[in-house]
């Protein structure tokens, strides 16, 4: 809030440097947070700005504030149900999917997630359309807020990714090498079913793609909605072999023939590990193609020996190692897959993956010279 004494000249300025993340941490400066960073999640939709952020501490009393347009509602409102119910089942979601909870547990409930939790949720939307209930206007009464504030607290998806990893090792590797605040992992028995040559109902059929499904969580054909997505990078990670491509293959004609929006949309995405580990004395160097291999080790020079290693998979490589050369933003390198040519791609994926095969003999004799042999 910004006041100016247009008589005096004086200025009064009220405000809270970081926003509601600094009003949380207000809240909660005579108490021990569990989380030393508050959770904040920001987004605009249906045209309602939606604002939230959490933070636990080893209290058991809650403590929430909730505003509609800056408007302290002290009595709660939709806002503040679509918060708790976002909540409840986001952290329910979290812990199965973790393991926290068994199939033959409870739920946690609402109960079970105010203890000790301390939260602001804010809410800005055209002003004429909001509707308060009483003279105080102290609780907001609009029945599309809470819907809204539900959606954007529970998903969060723009942070979140999937990684779809080739075999146990590797995705045991990914599990322990991941940050888990923001990066799953679903590991991959074996090649996937070749969806171009079977119906819906017979790709259902096959556990590792029901499995993807429901990770994801936006459904299948008609009831497929790219807003439930849970995940805004889904990124395939298989080794660099001959088998590893054929895995990315199948994965990306079952992504392209069933569930396109993600492509479209720009979640879908290849994990680039490195090629090969190039040392020199203490120091070691990550590269990712024959050509940069071949770079490097002309820049260590003759002089210095140099040890070699070339990685067939990834579960040669440990959790420190895959984390820093294939799962760190700051550091990875990932292609992400577009369709610029919707026909062509179909085109090219019933040629390739189809029952057709002199089509795709045909392709194999004319490009035979351009393919890269790993032998």
């Amino acid at each position: 809030f910004h006041m100016y004494d247009m008589r005096n000249g004086q200025e009064l300025h009220y405000y809270f440097d970081g926003g509601i993340e600094s009003l949380v941490r207000h809240l909660n400066k005579d108490k021990t947070a569990v989380n030393q960073k508050p959770f904040y999640v920001g987004r605009t939709l249906n045209e309602i700005m939606v604002e939230a952020s959490v933070q636990y501490n080893e209290g058991y009393a809650e403590t929430i504030e909730s505003f509609a347009n800056v408007i302290n509602t002290a009595e709660g409102g939709t806002h503040l149900t679509g918060f708790r119910m976002a909540l409840t089942r986001a952290v329910n979601d979290y812990a199965r999917k973790n393991g926290y909870l068994k199939e033959k547990d409870d739920n946690l409930t609402g109960d079970d997630m105010r203890e000790g939790l301390t939260a602001v949720v804010a809410i800005k939307m055209n002003s004429s359309n909001l509707q308060f209930e009483g003279q105080t206007k102290g609780k907001l009464g609009n029945a599309e807020v809470q819907p809204a504030v539900n959606q954007v607290v529970k998903d969060d998806p723009a942070q979140s990714e999937i990684y779809l990893v080739e075999g146990d090792s590797a995705g045991g590797s990914a599990k322990m090498g991941r940050d888990r605040k923001f990066q799953a992992i679903l590991p991959l028995r074996g090649k996937i079913l070749n969806s171009e040559r079977a119906r819906l109902d017979k790709v259902l059929e096959f556990e590792e793609i029901k499995t993807l499904i429901i990770a994801i969580g936006a459904g299948i054909g008609d009831t497929f909605n790219i807003e439930k997505a849970r995940y805004h990078r889904i990124v395939l990670m298989t080794d660099a072999d001959v088998d590893g491509e054929h895995i990315t293959t199948l994965l990306l004609t079952f992504i392209f023939r069933y569930l396109p929006q993600l492509i479209e949309k720009g979640y879908v995405y290849i994990a680039m590990p490195p090629l090969y580990k190039v040392s020199a004395g203490r120091d070691a160097f990550y590269v990712y193609t024959e050509e940069e291999k071949d770079v490097k080790v002309k820049e260590i020079g003759p002089e210095k020996t140099i040890g070699l290693q070339r990685y067939k998979g990834l579960g040669e490589m440990n959790p420190e190692q895959l984390w820093e050369t294939t799962m760190n933003p700051a550091t990875r390198i990932m292609k992400q897959i577009t369709i610029e040519d919707a026909s062509e791609a179909d085109r090219v994926f019933s040629m390739l993956m189809g029952d057709e095969v002199p089509p795709r003999k045909r392709f194999i004799q004319t490009h035979a010279k351009a393919a890269n042999l790993d032998i």
